[in-house]
């Protein structure tokens, strides 16, 4: 290494020499190099950063993986549980621009960092703590759950354009190479951070049980710790950061810039001021020329994101609807069970293997074949794919409607009779003129063979039932509401017969799993385990127990207890998706047994029906995110590059509220909404396809700063070059 190199930016070697007197100056040691990585050329500060966005992908997706099903376990209805999971998502990709502004213009990089992933921690505790059955009512969970979501994505939205970038801050520009390869680490942590959480998220929610109930406080409280991993592993780096100061928003000057000239052409629209050639140039009287240039380029790509939050409507949807429509599929696949939210793990596991697959496979393949494949080209192909996945999707949808029992309908109940008397019972249901709407006799233990449909003449009703058994009439009265399953019981009190009504929640389960109630007839009550961790008291004298969630399988010997003894229940099979009732009877001769009925049938579809579409989908995400990401930073000067990543993030935002939108005012059954979906994106494709034909694209040496002459000094002699211009 030359010696004389190492002060060479500050002074030169031919410096000419004062003669004036200067003060003596405190003697300066060297800047000491960061640490390096095993002595390469990587920062050792990086590791930090790329562990703490491991962690932090971890806790987004983790806890986002059983968020639709939460909201559903809250009894909101499907509509309003993908609503709120896409009002959810649109806000984390809307507060990146809040974050962005808070680091470059006030905070920096680090501090924003560190201060937003506080209230994304707190957002997490909040988050877990509203998932507590023991904690309050409906309303306490629901308060403290949209409060939760509030706060984790202004975290997670706000830290979102800081971490990566703040990474790439740690590499001087002489190792450019080392930097790029660092951010394909950094996409490898998240992806990982994706596939892992996606997995084990759902098997806490299914697998451990919370108060008889599915954890969901586990499955948002574990994804909570990984962020609190994360901010300590980030905070543990601050040492060795390189820590820019905040240069200023470069954003806020772009919008400003695009303002001013829209209102000075305005306040110009007279006929006698002569025309400019852009709209961009009435800019000129406040802002430089170098600013209205990169902007008039930024420009030409933010025209082209128009049409894409369609791509990003699709996309997003793998959380909300397809997760909703894993609930009604089996997730038996022989080897293991898998859970309906599980499905998701799919996305980040297959753009794990497609992009190389696409960079080293298949794109060559087709370059090969003397076929210009551009990058517009690329990421019209992927939205043909993702509209292709949804058909397949509606294609699924109609299958599992076929397979499953149809569901009540406004002014519409169903209802199932079931007889528990020792005799046969006639049972007639009438409406409010003395209708008859129901007749049906059944012999002693049995019931309807399937539910009846009833409709209502309002949202709520009194039903009349008239009930004879042996020589005895027996009228009672029953109030039912729309869109809800009913199941009435007769039973014998002394020589007559009563009834009582009982709202059967168990057909509307949210995670497609196995689901039991019992009735005990018994004079005492019978405390039932399980599973180990599942425990559950029924009343005596016909008592009737809440629904229990449980895991699909073989339940030969379920042990119970009564105040004098102990015996074993032979449940039988439980099938994957099905909702069954056990009525516990007395059996003089030997211990007491359950008589067992299916109320809902058990999903028959396959989930791995659902492979098509995730593949589909995610092969269109790598031909469009991936490419367009690389396509729009290769058009804009690498003074937009942080404005196009906002707008970049903004279409996924946008993307989210159309699906909020149509979920909320379509009306549209569930096949029918993805094939609208489909559609659209077809013709958005078609769009975008036009708008791509008639684009030019801007080659890397016409981003430069523009000159109209460069001037070299080479030797004393001075060499003019004419600057190459490119029509805009």
């Amino acid at each position: 290494m030359n010696p004389f190199q190492k002060n060479e930016s500050k002074e030169t070697l031919f410096s000419p020499v004062s003669t004036e007197e200067v003060p003596p100056q405190p003697l300066s040691l060297p800047k000491k190099p960061p640490p390096k990585i095993c002595g390469s050329n990587y920062p050792l500060s990086i590791a930090f950063i790329v562990v703490n966005e491991f962690c932090e992908r971890f806790s987004y997706y983790g806890m986002k993986a059983v968020l639709t099903l939460y909201l559903y376990f809250l009894h909101w209805n499907e509509d309003t549980s993908t609503s709120i999971y896409h009002a959810f998502s649109s806000l984390c990709y809307f507060t990146p621009i809040l974050g962005a502004a808070i680091a470059d213009s006030w905070l920096g990089k680090f501090k924003t960092i560190i201060y937003l992933s506080l209230v994304y921690v707190l957002g997490h505790v909040v988050k877990s703590l509203g998932a507590l059955p023991i904690l309050g009512g409906q309303m306490v969970h629901t308060v403290l759950s949209l409060i939760g979501l509030s706060l984790i994505a202004l975290g997670t939205g706000g830290i979102k354009p800081c971490v990566a970038a703040f990474g790439g801050d740690q590499f001087e520009e002489k190792h450019a190479e080392e930097r790029t390869r660092y951010f394909s680490v950094f996409y490898l942590s998240i992806n990982a951070g994706s596939l892992i959480s996606t997995f084990i998220t759902p098997m806490l929610r299914g697998d451990v049980q919370c108060f008889g109930e599915d954890c969901y406080a586990l499955a948002f409280g574990v994804p909570g710790l990984l962020m609190v991993i994360a901010l300590v592993v980030f905070a543990m780096g601050s040492k060795i950061y390189r820590k820019p100061p905040p240069e200023g928003n470069i954003v806020s000057q772009v919008v400003k810039c695009i303002w001013f000239a829209i209102s000075n052409r305005f306040n110009n629209r007279s006929g006698d001021i002569p025309k400019r050639q852009h709209w961009l140039d009435w800019a000129a009287e406040k802002y430089p020329k170098q600013l209205i240039m990169d902007v008039k380029a930024l420009t030409r790509v933010l025209f082209l994101y128009i049409p894409l939050p369609m791509f990003w409507a699709l996309l997003d949807q793998q959380g909300s609807r397809w997760t909703l429509q894993a609930t009604r599929m089996n997730g038996n696949l022989g080897v293991f069970v898998l859970q309906p939210d599980q499905m998701q793990v799919l996305n980040p596991l297959l753009v794990l293997i497609f992009i190389p697959l696409f960079d080293l496979v298949i794109y060559r393949l087709v370059s090969k074949c003397g076929i210009n494949f551009s990058s517009l080209r690329k990421m019209a192909v992927g939205m043909i794919l993702a509209s292709l996945a949804f058909a397949v999707a509606a294609a699924v949808e109609l299958k599992i409607n076929r397979m499953t029992p149809p569901q009540p309908g406004p002014q519409e109940i169903f209802l199932q009779v079931l007889n528990l008397a020792d005799d046969e019972v006639k049972v007639t249901v009438l409406g409010d003129e003395n209708n008859t709407l129901l007749e049906e006799s059944l012999r002693s233990f049995q019931k309807m063979p399937h539910y009846a449909q009833l409709h209502l003449k309002t949202k709520s009703q009194d039903f009349h039932f008239y009930l004879t058994y042996h020589n005895l009439s027996v009228y009672t009265k029953h109030s039912v509401e729309e869109k809800n399953w009913y199941s009435l019981i007769l039973r014998e009190d002394g020589k007559n017969i009563s009834s009582m009504m009982v709202k059967d929640e168990g057909n509307k389960t949210a995670n497609g799993m196995t689901t039991v109630r019992f009735i005990n007839t018994l004079h005492k009550e019978v405390n039932i385990s399980l599973t180990t961790d599942i425990f559950l008291s029924v009343g005596e004298d016909y008592g009737v127990s809440a629904y229990i969630t449980v895991q699909s399988g073989e339940y030969a010997a379920v042990h119970c207890r009564t105040e004098d003894k102990d015996f074993l229940l032979n449940m039988g099979l439980l099938d994957f998706g099905a909702t069954y009732l056990f009525v516990i009877t007395n059996n003089t001769n030997q211990d007491p047994q359950a008589w067992k009925m299916k109320d809902t049938p058990a999903n028959k579809l396959s989930i791995a029906w659902q492979l098509p579409q995730y593949a589909l989908v995610t092969a269109g995400e790598v031909m469009f995110s991936v490419t367009g990401l690389e396509f729009s930073y290769s058009q804009a000067p690498s003074s937009m590059k942080s404005v196009l990543q906002a707008a970049w993030l903004l279409t996924v935002a946008v993307g989210n509220i159309i699906v909020l939108v149509v979920a909320q005012f379509s009306g549209l059954v569930q096949w029918a909404e993805f094939i609208l979906f489909s559609c659209l994106l077809l013709v958005v494709c078609l769009i975008f396809s036009i708008m791509g034909y008639y684009y030019v694209p801007i080659k890397p040496e016409d981003l430069q700063k523009p000159a109209d002459k460069q001037i070299l000094h080479t030797q004393g002699n001075v060499i003019n070059l004419e600057t190459k211009k490119t029509k805009l």
